[in-house]
């Protein structure tokens, strides 16, 4: 099933106007190897956006051959070593909410729930980060981000390439801090406590709190 089927009737409905953009990116995608596998590179769109409570921002699959999963910051449960990123995650979760996970980098829980992890860029070259950032992924998720703006879904912005779209979103539903990576993890994601903001504006919308 090509790209655009492989979403959600809602968001086939919502991105009718991105289908010929997505067919050319899978069409250059068939010429080479690319991560995640193609039945997973829609996996965050299986939840329709009327479902969607909050966005979380990546920027790219994990590299890894076997890490990537369709899912920005996750990884399939068989994958033993969780990635940097994700760790520091885990710490700042622990830190902020007392919640401890450890040995599972298999965020699909929180999906179900209403959390969208949605890289900028939703496929590239195994082994290598970014090898995608030019055949029109930004483009597509620029689109995706629009709607989920104006559904006044709360947006979690990690880090520079993320930090482009948070003015799409009222200031009063952007979390904004630096990326989780080791490289910027302690000036400033660490102590910026995501997960109870989240759950703090989402208690003022009436709706359903994350179980993180």
């Amino acid at each position: 099933m090509d790209f655009f089927h492989q979403m959600h009737p809602e968001w086939q409905a919502a991105l009718a106007h991105t289908k010929t953009s997505l067919d050319g990116i899978e069409s250059e995608l068939k010429i080479q190897a690319f991560v995640p596998s193609h039945s997973d590179v829609m996996k965050v769109f299986h939840i329709p956006p009327s479902a969607v409570k909050v966005v979380i921002f990546g920027q790219d699959p994990y590299p890894t051959p076997g890490n990537a999963m369709g899912l920005a910051f996750s990884i399939t449960s068989s994958t033993g070593k969780i990635p940097a990123s994700l760790r520091n995650i885990y710490k700042e979760l622990a830190s902020d909410l007392g919640i401890v996970r450890q040995s599972d980098g298999d965020l699909t829980q929180w999906s179900d729930q209403g959390v969208f992890l949605l890289n900028r860029i939703l496929t590239t070259v195994p082994g290598q980060s970014l090898a995608h950032a030019n055949i029109g992924w930004q483009s597509f998720t620029d689109e995706v981000a629009k709607i989920l703006a104006e559904l006044e879904v709360i947006a979690i912005v990690w880090g520079n390439k993320s930090a482009d779209l948070s003015h799409l979103f009222s200031d009063e539903l952007v979390i904004k801090s630096p990326h989780p990576s080791p490289l910027s993890a302690y000036r400033g994601f660490f102590a910026s406590r995501p997960f109870s903001r989240v759950n703090h504006i989402l208690a003022k919308q009436n709706k359903s709190l994350i179980n993180w």
